[in-house]
């Protein structure tokens, strides 16, 4: 299983989100590229970094995250606000290891199989899930989406792997979410990236034990130093211990 230590920017700045809010960010006094640098040290062989202001639509974080690619010293999984062909192609020119899309799928399906079938491995769909609906726009749209038919319409798509998030796991109850995310894992062929589940390295020795769950993203844990990454690194990569049968 891979970790995905995730770094959050807003305005050049070191950002978590407080429930998820947008607008109410956590900041922390930390520089994004000593931030990543040191993860890669720690060896993390990913870095996953989220452009809040490109899921608002505002402010420029291109400069930055240009230097992030450059210098991170490993492959750069990249979210936010990604709606358009040009600008997918645009970033996996500038050298991002793989693009994560989710409003895409939602409102252009079709851009979204195109562009992975142009650029296998390279595509993320990112699965947003709230009280048994898909959400997008940064949690903000409710569509009418099914999770179970969303998972269905892409099944056989090339794509790089699905980010699976149950919001109410972001917002407070992480058991649920967790069942949430191995439900949706079991319906899929493709590999599930969990995301808001961890608070600490408990949760990810129990995610190693989920079918299908090849990777999890850690944010907020990893800044407020509940989590040491190497220590979730070397938890993740450790042999399975035999599992009894349940009875």
């Amino acid at each position: 299983m891979i970790i995905y230590p995730t770094l959050e920017l807003l305005d050049g700045k070191c950002v978590t989100l407080r429930r998820g809010e947008l607008r109410d960010p956590v900041l922390w006094h930390r520089e994004p590229l000593d931030v990543v640098r040191g993860w890669a040290r720690e060896g993390a062989s990913w870095v996953h970094v989220t452009d809040l202001n490109g899921l608002r639509g505002d402010g420029d974080n291109t400069a930055l995250l240009e230097e992030i690619i450059r210098s991170a010293g490993v492959p750069v999984q990249m979210g936010g606000g990604f709606r358009t062909q040009r600008q997918v192609e645009t970033w996996l020119d500038k050298g991002a290891g793989r693009i994560v899309a989710s409003t895409m799928a939602a409102q252009s399906p079709m851009l979204l199989r195109e562009l992975a079938k142009f650029y296998p491995d390279q595509i993320v769909m990112a699965l947003d899930v709230h009280d048994g609906h898909v959400v997008t726009d940064g949690w903000r749209e409710r569509s009418s989406f099914s999770p179970a038919s969303f998972l269905e319409a892409f099944e056989a798509d090339p794509l790089a792997g699905i980010i699976v998030t149950d919001v109410g796991g972001m917002i407070g109850d992480g058991d649920g979410a967790l069942g949430v995310i191995t439900g949706l894992a079991a319906q899929t062929r493709h590999s599930v990236i969990a995301r808001g589940t961890v608070r600490s390295v408990d949760d990810v020795a129990r995610l190693r034990y989920v079918p299908n769950i090849a990777g999890t993203m850690i944010g907020q844990a990893l800044m407020s130093r509940d989590v040491d990454l190497a220590e979730a690194i070397g938890i993740a990569a450790a042999p399975l211990e035999p599992v009894a049968p349940f009875q």
